[in-house]
């Protein structure tokens, strides 16, 4: 977000009262959560009143981020922030969409609405998978559709783009004229018209008018197949009805057969052909759309069941949804299909039975709140849906499969803290590469990849193909950096569009082989220069026969140009870091003076970043640190540790003197004590050498020692002193003991805690 607004403008643009008088400050950016961001300079941070929280009862903490203009609707004793700038609205979100449509009209590119009961996000993210390739593309993040997400969208708009995409949602009358004020869609897109929040409006007529309100002055419409319009009323919104006739070839590339995703994927095709300068570039990308993931949650249960949980709510579009799902990944499973009813909604138990009847499940059962079910199944496939209010989250859990005593958690949301603690350190262009090799050390890559994305991070890292290739499958759609880029993985980096590390002339001439083969050209690359880790990359003498081979070679294109930190975490002893830096800077000057064209540069890993700011270059590389992992003891009071592992007792027993314990008897006890078991072992990363004594657990924040060796599944730890059961929780890592603990034990660094775990841990995410 880059706004620079003046301080006057934006009281003329807020209708606001400003309390002080007049200021220079310049505004860069708006806030409405003091968690989320750390410094707050050039912030206007708006309070808003919200379900639960009022904005007004922050602006302390705001202010000792370094806030100093705010928003409110509230009397506010000014004294108390003697160096803040207070502009004072009616209503502080009604001001908030003033300035984003405000915003909106500084920017002359297409701005496309996309509205509709469901779809919206679908048919966005696959019009920008389609077209963001070729097109510079701004999208609103997640399902950002709302009055207040709606202006968040439109103030991340900037200068250098192409068109942008924008979700608009409603539930009652009059909120789609605010959206459409703020956004002034150029075009439309209308995925689907159903009965979502149909209670707010008094008719259906009424509903569906509210919603192409959204419309009145594009100058096209794309309305999805699924929706029936008068005439007249497509003339209104200049619109025209889409239709599969056209798209047959193209939708047959589709990698689902589901009806709502050829819908969908219709819509997107249609609007991308419109727009799109070469139509068959989009049309190789139809089979490569990514599944997006949905509210619902697919988890084992018991007797080998599988557990469709969308508790969600019992919208019947959405039910619709969820139905088709299920008959598309039944195979060969008997369909369950468990929908709950609260009392306001009784009278509906008709209508949702004939809609679950048209997709004719084996069994169907429609129950009213607080009924019990204790059914059984076998090998089935069971979609539980429902109000919140009549409480299905209780009969999902009675049918998923409790088969994890020991799992690691990763806190999303303190990486995310993490994340910005970092940025705080750099420059507001430097870009992010975040590192997700190895799993993303341990923590899931699928999962993280997808939720960094979310963040921001401008690209990923990857340590070999075949992970960016799972990426790729998974739906991640940003750059991806493949730092040990193989020749049996050329095919991949070109067939996913990943970016390969180069770090010698062999390889270099092996891709550009490659690429020849296939005819491609300018596919970015990233080139790796040794400055002293003497690992992977070019020497220093070889960048001039480097640039030359560069320059003769249209096949690749410098995207950025790279080398590794050795000593980064010395803090005592500077030199060699710096020597390194300035060899880094010689190297990248030859080439930026041989190269006409602009590459970024990237030196500097978490520690780097920490230790050495001042060398950040375009770009840094954040790996283990968004962890809360730093050697850097003034910088680690600003982090949190993301990651914690713990299990729970299976059994307990009582040891006499002289009885031994666990393999080898390499343990005798020499009085009477009590062990618990612990169902975690070497297999799951508890390395076997942490046996007898030198590691343990934390029990009821008390620390408890192995016993005996570390089995491949299980440890026994001594909890003599302490009153415990059978299915208490144990700590291996958290608070008691923090991962460096835990890794000084095992004699080794957190890097390899981490990336030990085994996968067989189940993985819980929070956020």
């Amino acid at each position: 977000m880059k706004l620079e607004v003046n301080y006057t403008t934006f009281c003329e643009v807020l209708q606001g009262e400003s309390l002080l008088g007049a200021h220079s400050a310049v505004i860069d950016r708006i806030s409405f959560d003091s968690r989320r961001f750390v410094d707050g300079s050039n912030t206007a941070f708006f309070a808003l009143k919200g379900e639960f929280r009022d904005g007004h009862d922050f602006l302390e903490v705001a202010y000792d981020k370094g806030v100093r203009i705010f928003v409110v609707s509230d009397t506010v004793d000014v004294s108390s922030y003697p160096h803040a700038h207070f502009v004072r609205v009616r209503n502080t979100l009604e001001a908030l969409q003033d300035l984003s449509a405000y915003h909106r009209s500084r920017f002359s590119y297409p701005i496309i609405a996309i509205t509709g009961s469901a779809g919206k996000t679908t048919v966005k993210e696959w019009i920008y998978h389609l077209l963001s390739p070729e097109l510079r593309i701004i999208r609103s993040p997640k399902s950002y559709n709302s009055q207040l997400g709606v202006a968040l969208s439109l103030l991340e708009l900037h200068a250098d783009c192409d068109l942008a995409l924008i979700e608009a949602g409603i539930s009652k009358t009059g909120e789609m004229e605010r959206l459409e004020k703020m956004i002034q869609p150029t075009y439309g897109v209308f995925t689907s018209f159903g009965r979502a929040h149909e209670e707010n409006f008094t008719t259906v007529e009424a509903h569906f008018e509210e919603k192409i309100k959204l419309f009145g002055s594009c100058k096209h419409t794309f309305i999805s197949e699924s929706i029936r319009m008068e005439d007249s009323t497509k003339k209104s919104i200049h619109g025209d009805s889409l239709s599969a006739n056209g798209f047959k070839k193209e939708l047959a590339l589709l990698p689902w057969t589901d009806s709502v995703s050829a819908t969908n994927a219709l819509t997107a095709l249609a609007f991308a052909k419109a727009f799109s300068s070469a139509y068959p570039l989009v049309v190789e990308r139809i089979p490569s759309l990514p599944r997006l993931a949905m509210r619902m949650e697919l988890f084992d249960g018991i007797n080998g069941n599988t557990i469709i949980n969308d508790t969600y709510n019992l919208d019947l579009d959405a039910l619709t949804h969820s139905l088709d799902y299920q008959l598309r990944i039944a195979g060969d499973r008997q369909r369950v299909v468990l929908v709950g009813l609260d009392d306001d909604n009784a009278f509906r138990k008709e209508e949702v039975t004939q809609a679950i009847q048209a997709y004719a499940p084996d069994y169907c059962v429609v129950l009213k709140k607080d009924e019990t079910f204790h059914e059984t199944f076998t090998n089935a496939l069971i979609l539980i849906k429902g109000t919140r209010q009549a409480d299905m989250q209780r009969l999902a859990k009675q049918f998923r499969l409790k088969n994890h005593k020991t799992f690691v958690e990763i806190d999303l949301s303190i990486v995310r803290e993490n994340v910005m603690q970092y940025k705080s350190l750099l420059r507001p262009d430097t870009k992010i590469l975040a590192m997700v090799k190895a799993q993303s050390y341990g923590s899931g890559v699928e999962k993280m990849a997808a939720f960094l994305e979310q963040q921001g991070v401008h690209a990923l890292g990857v340590a070999y193909a075949d992970e960016g290739v799972e990426l790729r499958k998974q739906g991640i759609t940003l750059p991806i950096l493949v730092m040990n880029a193989e020749e049996d993985g050329f095919d991949d980096c070109i067939q996913y569009c990943l970016e390969p590390a180069v770090f010698s002339f062999r390889q270099l001439d092996l891709f550009i082989r490659a690429l020849i083969d296939q005819g491609c050209s300018d596919h970015p690359i990233h080139i790796k220069i040794d400055t002293g880790m003497k690992r992977l990359g070019f020497e220093l003498n070889e960048v001039e026969r480097l640039c030359q081979l560069l320059n003769a070679q249209p096949e690749v294109h410098v995207k950025s140009v790279y080398s590794h930190l050795a000593d980064s975490d010395n803090r005592r002893d500077k030199r060699f870091t710096e020597h390194q830096i300035k060899h880094f800077h010689q190297a990248t000057e030859h080439l930026a003076r041989h190269l006409n064209y602009h590459f970024d540069r990237h030196i500097l890993n978490s520690e780097g970043v920490a230790n050495f700011p001042e060398a950040q270059f375009e770009m840094v590389r954040l790996g283990i640190g968004m962890y809360g992992i730093t050697g850097n003891t003034t910088f680690a009071k600003k982090l949190q540790p993301a990651i914690r592992w713990y299990s729970a007792i299976s059994q307990i027993k009582h040891i006499q003197k002289g009885e031994s314990v666990g393999y080898s008897r390499s343990f005798i006890a020499t009085e009477p004590l009590s062990i618990a078991v612990i169902p975690v072992g070497y297999a799951d990363g508890f390395r076997r050498s942490l046996g007898n004594g030198k590691g343990g657990v934390y029990i009821h924040e008390s620390f408890c020692p192995t016993v005996g060796r570390v089995c491949m599944d299980m440890i026994m730890v001594d909890v003599t002193k302490l009153h415990v059961r059978e299915g208490d929780k144990v700590e291996i890592i958290g608070k008691r003991q923090p991962i460096g603990k835990f890794a000084a034990a095992m004699d080794t660094i957190p890097y390899e805690v981490m990336t030990s775990i085994s996968k067989r841990v189940h993985r819980v995410y929070l956020d």
